[in-house]
């Protein structure tokens, strides 16, 4: 009976894992199923696998839609314009666009504030003073900041590409309160968003030329928000490349050296007398 008990008791502990994780699948895929989420599809962004980079135009090209478009309400306060330096614009160029903000410094000698232009130090300017004047602009949702964006959100840049451009009619049977201010995406969690369509074709007019229209806004913003996320990830492929090679050359002469040091041992021939 004592062995029966054991055996019980082993079991017991062993089951009870599983099936609490089989009730915690089961309930994330019901909860998945009523908020009713159309999973995004993946996209081939240049920046994704083991070689890709950074599309630097898109970067400067997604700046300037963030700027016109989505600065308007969405902050990026861990963002300064001197990490755009060397990366889609000159030192010159990131002065004249941090020239173009007045900030609010001090205390002088006279011991008040004044307002200066931009320096590359500074980080991007909030469009609200405080959460409580954010959320009362908008009928009380908080536009979140932008900085990490693209990590805070499963999917990452695909969800915020289909995001952006998934506005749709709601279909037959879903109800949208527009003057209330929600609108319908499906790829949005519960289908209704508090943030109107923003990307519309020719909305803005790129430096270079490029077509803007909807989609290439879409996709230059996301790359912008994706390198903003994590502005390293082009230089830590470099190091991991470098470092893998120079494994593979370290392996290499390991390899060399062990059969060097060990063949005279396993060639010789041992011959005994009686």
């Amino acid at each position: 009976a004592d062995m029966y008990r054991s055996v019980l008791r082993v079991a017991g502990r062993i089951a009870l894992p599983a099936v609490l994780a089989a009730g915690t699948v089961a309930t994330g895929s019901l909860s998945r199923c009523n908020d009713e989420v159309v999973e995004p599809a993946e996209y081939p962004w240049s920046h994704k696998g083991v070689l890709g980079a950074y599309d630097t135009p898109s970067i400067r090209r997604g700046y300037q839609v963030y700027k016109e478009v989505c600065a308007s309400c969405h902050s990026m306060k861990f963002l300064h314009y001197r990490n755009l330096v060397g990366v889609c614009y000159t030192e010159e160029e990131a002065k004249v666009l941090a020239e173009d903000i007045e900030v609010t410094d001090g205390p002088n000698d006279e011991g008040e504030m004044f307002e200066r232009p931009g320096k590359l130090t500074d980080p991007f300017p909030s469009p609200y003073e405080n959460e409580e004047q954010a959320r009362s602009i908008n009928n009380g949702a908080l536009p979140p900041d932008l900085s990490l964006i693209a990590k805070a959100r499963h999917g990452g840049e695909d969800y915020l590409f289909a995001l952006l451009t998934g506005y749709r009619e709601p279909p037959v049977g879903v109800s949208v309160n527009e003057s209330a201010g929600q609108y319908y995406n499906p790829y949005f969690p519960g289908s209704k968003i508090g943030m109107p369509k923003q990307l519309i074709d020719g909305g803005v007019e790129y430096d270079d030329g490029t077509e803007a229209n909807a989609s290439q806004m879409a996709k230059d913003v996301c790359t912008f928000l994706t390198w903003a996320a994590e502005p390293h990830q082009d230089a830590r492929k470099k190091e991991g490349g470098k470092l893998l090679v120079a494994l593979s050359i370290l392996a290499f002469l390991a390899g060399f050296n062990k059969r060097l040091r060990w063949s005279p041992y396993k060639t010789q021939k041992f011959t005994y007398f009686k």
